[in-house]
């Protein structure tokens, strides 16, 4: 293990550091003591900066367009402002105020039986309703051109099974600030105190009882161990109480040979979990999980009650304002729509070719270094070619928007609860009906508005929104080998992903698939393991790394790193430490104390600081390039360094 651990963890009164003791202090140190995080954020730095500007033209735009209607000459983009202006429009929805949701927790209420829940199972489903257990539609992760079912547990209240350890002081203050809010709304929908206090309290114990059962974050990191058949006759007979044969054949209106069951140990426990003795505590928390999630879309002041809770959660100090928030909210719902508008007025057709030729280049760097490779036999190398010129690039924004969303039709008479109801039915049937159609494979994982970048193993595309791809990523005013320590860097994580723990399992096609010689796939697992220990147990911000969670992450960002700094090498004005320097520079990040704990349980990235650090001393380029010598800290043992790309 280097001598360098926890990186700029919750550095306030960061001194300036020397390249070769702290890469991430030397270039982020100065920005890092002054920075400041926004009142409505958890935090700031490279990405979210990126996110607050186009938030700020986005938000320009809608307000605009909100005032002049004749402006806008696409008809999803007037129905994203209607329900921009509808969420902004306080006075209207004070009228409604706890009105809208009352007829549907009174659904809730009248359950009285397990035989009622049962009975009523499926429609509760497909209107939205929290359930023990609950289906959705995916792609057969062994057959990616058909769309099965996927059984799923219900999820637990706190972010991680972690927070509810004995130990955990963060997660029993969460908790009881939960229980209280969750009492708060109960009395603002009418609900007598003692009685809410009930409620609460038997919602709390159903949730404790899932704790032992469901996945950690770091269970669900091993992405296809979500992948378990099962027959259909055998999974109908797996409750006593609920008929799990209605669940889906009336949500899918067919009867499947199989389903996919993601949480093998929950559908174990759900006789357990699910009987007439915590029928009471499964109603109320239904109620309660229920009432909690929909509140901020009620009036402001149930906004202002949830959020206080979303606030202990984040740690942020203020909610985003009713002006901001309702673009935010517009936004997500219509995000495909709110991302292609973004891209084509800030971004373009011209930088869309421009970035994708730069894929292109990565990928053949890439194609290059794969046929180079030491460790692999000719024939594994030949397959993760085949896969690498299989992979779908999707640059910038979808050149089609996705037809549901001509179904989304505002209506600012309504309350705005009334139409989120409407549109999240229309999102759970179209999900439904995708049981009869072949997947969709030009659909995109990410809208262009979004500062990020995603890899789908089942689809086998990688997408670049248009967001990320501006300063300090990419830009044309800066050097060629800045722009590959930042959006090159970024690219070749993406197609490092294909060959990470997760993606290496499946194949071209997106099929979960093993095309690897046994030999091959040993070596790889063994440099896999490597790179868990490599992170696992650094301390961060009073906490440790888990290197299991983060492993994924981290080949990526070793295999993006290292394709990216040959990529740059070929260039005649290379720049070694430019390159470093704006690698480290992306990642400057500052973060409310309850988000980094947050992130440390549930997060699949390791920490900003320990990715510009670690990775950085995995290249040997790097110790060249600032004369790092055993007397450094940033200097790591050869022996030590973990390249696997």
């Amino acid at each position: 293990m280097s001598k360098i651990v926890g990186g700029a963890g919750d550095m306030i009164n960061a001194k300036p550091a020397d390249y070769k003791d702290n890469l991430y202090l030397a270039v982020n140190g100065a920005w890092q003591e002054k920075a400041e995080i926004p009142a409505d954020k958890s935090r700031t730095g490279g990405f979210m900066d990126l996110d607050e500007g186009v938030e700020k033209s986005l938000m320009k735009d809608f307000h605009e367009f909100a005032n002049n209607e004749t402006e806008i000459n696409d008809d999803l983009m007037l129905q994203a402002v209607k329900l921009y202006r509808l969420a902004n429009n306080v006075d209207h929805l004070s009228k409604f105020h706890q009105q809208p949701i009352l007829k549907d927790m009174q659904r809730i209420s009248d359950l009285e039986s397990l035989k009622d829940l049962s009975a009523e199972i499926a429609q509760l489903s497909k209107d939205g309703f929290p359930l023990p257990i609950d289906i959705g539609i995916e792609a057969d992760m062994k057959d990616t051109a058909k769309n099965v079912v996927y059984v799923q547990g219900a999820g637990l209240i706190l972010p991680d099974k972690s927070y509810y350890d004995e130990k955990n002081e963060s997660g029993k203050q969460l908790l009881a600030k939960y229980a209280e809010i969750a009492g708060r709304l109960l009395s603002m929908i009418g609900y007598k105190l003692d009685e809410a206090k009930e409620i609460v309290e038997h919602a709390l114990a159903f949730d404790k009882s899932l704790v032992p059962i469901v996945k950690s974050s770091e269970e669900w990191a091993d992405y296809t161990k979500v992948y378990n058949p099962m027959k259909f006759s055998e999974f109908i007979t797996k409750s006593d109480n609920l008929d799990l044969k209605s669940l889906v054949v009336d949500l899918i209106n067919d009867t499947p040979e199989k389903v996919i069951i993601e949480e093998p140990r929950y559908l174990d426990n759900l006789n357990q979990l699910v009987n007439d003795d915590t029928f009471e505590n499964i109603k109320a928390w239904m109620m309660v999980k229920f009432l909690t999630s929909n509140a901020s879309i009620l009036d402001e002041e149930f906004r202002q009650t949830i959020g206080e809770y979303n606030l202990a959660l984040s740690g942020a100090k203020e909610l985003k304002n009713r002006t901001k928030y309702a673009y935010n909210f517009a936004a997500g719902i219509f995000s495909q729509v709110v991302g292609t508008y973004y891209g084509k007025k800030y971004f373009g057709e011209k930088a869309k070719e421009d970035v994708r030729s730069m894929v292109k280049k990565m990928i053949s760097i890439y194609e290059q270094r794969l046929a180079k490779n030491t460790w692999l036999s000719e024939d594994t190398k030949k397959k993760a070619i085949v896969k690498l010129d299989k992979i779908v690039i999707k640059v910038g924004y979808p050149d089609k928007i996705d037809d549901i969303y001509s179904k989304f039709d505002i209506n600012e008479n309504d309350s705005l609860y009334d139409n989120v109801s409407r549109i999240r039915k229309i999102v759970t049937q179209n999900s439904l009906d995708q049981y009869h159609k072949p997947v969709d494979r030009t659909k995109w994982l990410m809208p262009g508005h979004m500062v990020n970048a995603c890899y789908d193993p089942s689809r086998n595309d990688i997408t670049f929104p248009a967001a990320i791809l501006q300063a300090p990523f990419y830009s044309l005013e800066q050097t060629s080998s800045e722009n590959f320590g930042g959006i090159g860097a970024v690219i070749a994580h993406e197609i490092s992903h294909a060959f990470d723990n997760n993606g290496a399992q499946f194949d071209e096609y997106g099929n979960m698939n093993n095309w690897w010689t046994e030999e091959d796939y040993a070596k790889f697992k063994e440099l896999t393991k490597k790179m868990i220990e490599e992170f696992d147990g650094i301390p961060y911000a009073g906490s440790k790394v888990n290197g299991t969670l983060v492993v994924s992450e981290n080949v990526a960002d070793v295999g993006g790193l290292r394709c990216a700094l040959e990529a740059a090498k070929q260039d005649s004005d290379f720049d070694v430490k430019k390159f470093f320097i704006n690698w480290a520079r992306v990642w400057r990040n500052k973060s409310t104390k309850q988000l980094t704990e947050m992130f440390l349980s549930i997060d699949v990235h390791s920490p900003a600081p320990l990715r510009a650090n670690v990775m950085a001393q995995n290249m040997d380029e790097f110790y060249d390039a600032f004369n790092v010598t055993e007397k450094d800290s940033m200097w790591l043992a050869p022996d030590k360094r973990v390249n696997i790309w």
